[in-house]
């Protein structure tokens, strides 16, 4: 069966082409929301660009695979988190640890110093109420303009999806720990 190209990527006539920093949001349920993030670094490192994450969720502790490639080729990582915030016994040291990565993000984002910046599972800060969604749409109306922005994790708030250019939805179909018991592997899902 032959492949057919998409039809639904026409330009509309006239389009005046432009060139900007994008919004750009990985959400949803299904996995790669990060590594998809982590890609695009890596593509942006790769012509020699500027890129840097932080971490909200990511603990200084854990070396997840991204965290180790980066560290390697000079991509600055900054995990701001404790883990899986969820199993927390104490949620005000989680929150101060969003809260900084929070400050430490305003920085780098208003520094100019960077192309392309990630932030990394800050949408459960946000929904948590522990990180104010105007203040990051104030930053994000701020952004130097040809920065771009990456913003990952689930349940994005629908005023990010507004202000983004670009917005993909990772849906889960299979999932190998809920369907079968696999749990998490190395190189896979850290």
């Amino acid at each position: 069966m032959p492949i057919n190209p998409p039809t639904d990527f026409t330009p509309p006539p006239n389009l005046k082409r432009v060139r900007k920093g994008l919004v750009i949001i990985n959400t949803g349920n299904g996995k790669g929301k990060t590594t998809a993030g982590f890609g695009m670094m890596i593509r942006a490192w790769g012509r020699g660009m500027n890129s840097m994450a932080v971490q909200f969720i990511k603990s200084e502790k854990s070396k997840y695979g991204e965290q180790l490639a980066a560290e390697k080729i000079g991509i600055e990582m900054i995990p701001s988190g404790r883990g899986f915030s969820w199993t927390s016994k104490d949620l005000s040291e989680d929150e101060a640890l969003a809260q900084n990565g929070w400050r430490i993000a305003k920085e780098k984002i208003s520094s100019g110093e960077y192309d392309v910046i990630m932030l990394d599972e800050i949408t459960y800060p946000v929904t948590w109420g522990w990180i104010n969604v105007d203040e990051v749409l104030d930053v994000i109306k701020n952004k130097p303009k040809m920065l771009n922005l990456i913003i990952t994790g689930r349940d994005a708030d629908p005023r990010l999806v507004d202000v983004a250019d670009l917005v993909t939805e990772m849906q889960e179909i299979k999932h190998p720990y809920a369907d079968q018991g696999i749990t998490a592997q190395k190189g896979v899902e850290f």
